[in-house]
């Protein structure tokens, strides 16, 4: 004849939790559920940016660094500035935000 240990059941004593037993009444709680609606996906005709804002993008990402690297160069009037620098780091920014845009 086996063993009883006193107050601990057979599972509890094997490591593993006792199985979760109904309220009275023989009630459970409903697992949660899905929405039974169905949501149409977006339309294809919707998700096309329109053609400026490539332009943008590659215009303001080209024009930035082409500021940039002739103020390396000494091109451009006034010799080496820190203002061409940064007006060429915010086109680059701008053409970088615009590609966020583009669907």
């Amino acid at each position: 004849m086996a063993k009883r240990t006193k107050g601990r059941s057979g599972a509890a004593r094997r490591g593993r939790a006792p199985a979760k037993r109904a309220a009275k009444g023989g009630r459970t709680t409903p697992k949660a559920v899905e929405s039974g609606r169905y949501t149409a996906p977006i339309p294809k005709s919707e998700k096309v940016s329109p053609l400026w804002v490539p332009v943008l993008m590659f215009t303001c990402l080209g024009l930035g660094m082409v500021i940039i690297i002739t103020n390396y160069v000494n091109v451009l009037p006034g010799g080496t500035s820190n203002w061409y620098l940064l007006i060429g780091l915010g086109l680059i920014t701008v053409g970088f935000l615009t590609a966020t845009q583009y669907r």
